[in-house]
């Protein structure tokens, strides 16, 4: 397909904007039809193809496999990114003055779950960021002889920063860490490979990058850190052999350990929708695209002399844009807003966000927005 034929597919490209990926992104057509075809099917049919849906789940979870560079086996649908986070931080064999290294600040989803582990004694060690950066020396400063966890965001959700995933990963090997990643602000626009990085747990909601559906998201859990969890949740899916409804209590060993129940299956075959269209355009070829379009919008600041504060190294970026607009950031971002111009205000800054669907029309639409607003003071 052309870059016109996906584009037609986010039917707000014509109304809108759109440089808002990095909040909550659109569906594509794709998606909503199959929701509404599975939807449609239960309505009609019952649950007359149960068989088949089983089927078409696990194939939906080898693409997710492959997606984050893992196998369908270290794979679990999850409701979003802070379950995910959360089942992790719940399940692991804390004992009392263990620590987690959890860098800060940081959106609350990458927080709060390690945050709730102090009152079973665990110690939260603050990594302090650098303008939204951080590195192998900055956790390794800070880390103590209790430190059996490493958290991080793969990008900061208020900056821009992509954390360098593989140098950090083995120094968590060479230091005997878990190493766990909230990935919902790389995952769909930058390559992953979780078992080459030394990833042990990681997370991401569909909703951004995924250009996926609300409410469903993938936990990855690799084999190793699998055998020391302790599964905080079970219920009639968390055993070897579900459909055998005589009592028999025998976890499963897989990351579908972690659904504990009837799935949402509209969701996870609205994000194998998502997924399909992402592996038909390529993730090379979506990172390519996003970095341009980027760099089209910065040196269009640049022209404004507004300033950018995101990283523009090639190693340190990802999707997101933030720069500081002159007088209130509020309330030209609310003006913005009126005009069409969807987008994001982040402590004081204003945060662009685009896809691959989005296009030069859409650069020029928005700074014909943002001079006009800029003229009117």
């Amino acid at each position: 397909m052309t870059t016109d034929a996906w584009r037609a597919l986010f039917p707000l490209t014509r109304s809108q904007v759109f440089l808002n990926n990095a909040a909550m992104a659109p569906p594509s057509r794709r998606v909503v039809e199959a929701m509404h075809a599975f939807m449609s099917e239960c309505a009609e049919q019952g649950s007359r193809n149960y068989t088949a849906w089983g089927r078409r789940l696990s194939g939906v979870r080898g693409k997710a496999a492959t997606l984050v560079g893992g196998q369908p086996e270290d794979l679990a649908f999850v409701g979003n990114t802070s379950f995910g986070l959360s089942l992790i931080a719940q399940s692991f064999p804390w004992q009392p003055g263990d620590a987690v290294l959890v860098p800060v600040p940081d959106f609350p989803t990458n927080v709060y779950p390690w945050q709730n582990l102090q009152q079973r004694g665990v110690e939260i060690i603050e990594v302090p960021r650098r303008d939204g950066r951080i590195d192998r020396a900055d956790v390794e400063r800070v880390m103590t002889a209790r430190t059996r966890m490493l958290t991080l965001s793969s990008v900061d959700y208020a900056s821009g920063f992509a954390a360098d995933l593989e140098e950090i990963g083995a120094w968590c090997r060479e230091k005997g860490l878990i190493f766990v990643v909230d990935a919902i602000q790389s995952l769909g626009v930058l390559p992953l490979d979780a078992r080459r990085l030394g990833i042990h747990a990681l997370a991401a909601g569909a909703h951004k990058w995924l250009l996926g559906p609300m409410g469903i998201g993938l936990l990855y859990v690799a084999p190793q850190l699998r055998e020391l969890l302790q599964p905080v949740l079970a219920g009639w899916k968390s055993v070897v052999d579900p459909e055998n409804f005589a009592l028999h209590f025998q976890l499963r060993e897989d990351a579908a350990v972690f659904e504990p129940g009837t799935l949402n299956l509209a969701g996870i075959f609205g994000l194998e929708a998502a997924l399909d269209l992402l592996a038909e355009v390529g993730i090379d070829a979506i990172r390519a695209e996003v970095l341009s379009l980027c760099d089209q919008l910065a040196a269009g600041l640049e022209e404004r002399s507004l300033r950018v504060t995101s990283p523009l190294a090639r190693e340190e970026r990802a999707g997101l844009l933030l720069f500081e607009p002159p007088g209130q950031a509020e309330a030209l971002f609310r003006t913005l807003l009126a005009k069409g111009v969807m987008l994001s205000l982040r402590n004081g800054k204003l945060r662009l966000s685009p896809h691959f669907y989005n296009n030069a029309d859409d650069v020029s639409r928005f700074f014909a927005a943002l001079d006009e607003c800029l003229r009117g003071g």
